[in-house]
């Protein structure tokens, strides 16, 4: 038996706990002892030298009860002290949070509206200067074509006059006369002085007059902020080149270096450059979807026309060095937007995580945009003839088309 207690014995040597009280169930004495081994009251007998838990830890029943109750003073004093701290918590503490709260909702809410005012603001002004731009500009084209109206109606009647002057010397001189008459040399040079209408951009409206770099970005902003506004573009299979891999919800696309051979030769698919194009093409409206392309160093996101040649290696078939197609690309830290052999160099410091793409065929403007910072990448003003494609290149990892 251990240092607790003192082994007791099988007579007097132990002292039983204090009755009347429960009984042993195999001795019938009082259960006066507390074996520490099986965690239970037990009798003298099962303490004792024969009994069932000699060589156990026991000690007496009332000093584990008293351990006891000492333990639950100790936890009624931890429990009040517990509940006397939730009560200055509740009474004092979060009073004041809920009135930091309610001050930091109403100043939180003066900012939104003291920026958004702002914006505002600015954007009526900015409407204002832009209408007031194309005004001007209307108001320019229109007095230069009644400028031109003016100049062309006095060039026609001094045409008429000097032609009616030639008919009359044709018709009231004789050949004498005629060979001595030096007004018909100075007629046909005036009339030689008034040159043919010519084709000039001044009576033309300028639709740069619109483009306004806050416009735009609002405007970018506003289409890529709102899933309604981004269409739900999928890869067709068949466009796919075989050093691709397409996901099977069609719209990721992995590269490979090794040539795949699931797919099938068919006149749709790029045979050569790792192209892919969409299974969407659009024709008038305004169009907006999202590619993510921060596992990559070697892509090109843009759109291209159906009559896109899809075999060889030919320019003709590589993205942005023919006319059918207009993307924006990227090579290790080299970004460029490309058309028709044409590359513009982007002065990126870094590459895009997501690009979103801006489509807008009655304006006849393509958009590429960085939904994180609000950056407008580039902005391309054409002609697109026909069907539009977004089309999609990668020879580096992954891309894949956000919704």
């Amino acid at each position: 038996m251990s240092a607790e207690g003192a082994e007791p014995g099988p007579g007097a040597g132990l002292r039983p706990g204090p009755e009347p009280g429960p009984l042993c169930p195999e001795h019938g004495q009082a259960l006066s002892w507390f074996c520490r081994s099986e965690r239970r009251p037990v009798c003298a007998a099962c303490a004792g030298l024969g009994g069932r838990c000699r060589g156990h830890r026991i000690r007496r029943a009332e000093e584990r009860a008293e351990e006891l109750r000492n333990k639950i003073v100790d936890q009624c004093e931890r429990l009040q002290l517990q509940s006397a701290a939730i009560t200055k918590y509740v009474a004092d503490v979060l009073p004041g949070k809920n009135q930091r709260a309610v001050s930091m909702a109403s100043a939180a809410r003066e900012l939104v509206i003291q920026r958004l005012s702002l914006v505002r603001s600015l954007c009526e002004s900015e409407e204002q200067r832009l209408l007031e731009q194309v005004h001007g500009e209307e108001e320019r084209a229109h007095q230069s074509i009644l400028t031109q109206r003016v100049h062309w109606a006095e060039a026609l009647q001094k045409l008429d006059t000097i032609r009616t002057s030639l008919v009359g010397m044709l018709t009231h001189l004789d050949d004498l006369q005629l060979i001595k008459e030096q007004e018909i040399f100075e007629r046909t040079e005036e009339a030689e002085g008034i040159l043919d209408p010519q084709e000039s951009e001044m009576l033309n409206f300028n639709e740069k007059c619109t483009r306004s770099p806050l416009l735009t970005q609002l405007w970018a902003t506003a289409v890529l902020g709102s899933l309604s506004g981004t269409e739900d573009i999928r890869i067709d299979e068949r466009t796919v080149n075989p050093f691709l891999q397409l996901s099977d919800d069609r719209k990721t696309l992995t590269f490979s270096t090794k040539k795949s051979k699931a797919y099938a030769d068919g006149p749709e698919r790029f045979d050569h450059w790792p192209n892919a194009l969409a299974a969407t093409s659009f024709q008038s409206g305004l169009h907006a979807w999202m590619v993510n392309v921060q596992n990559s160093c070697a892509y090109k996101v843009g759109v291209a026309s159906g009559h896109l040649p899809r075999k060889g290696s030919g320019s003709d078939c590589r993205l942005g060095h023919n006319a059918f197609s207009w993307v924006f690309s990227r090579y290790d830290q080299e970004f460029r937007f490309s058309h028709n052999g044409q590359h513009e160099h982007l002065g990126l410091l870094r590459g895009p995580a997501q690009l979103g793409v801006l489509l807008d065929l009655q304006a006849q403007e393509l958009l590429f945009y960085e939904p994180a910072s609000g950056t407008v990448l580039y902005t391309h003003h054409g002609s697109f003839p026909g069907s539009l494609f977004p089309v999609f290149a990668v020879a580096d990892q992954t891309i894949s088309i956000v919704r």
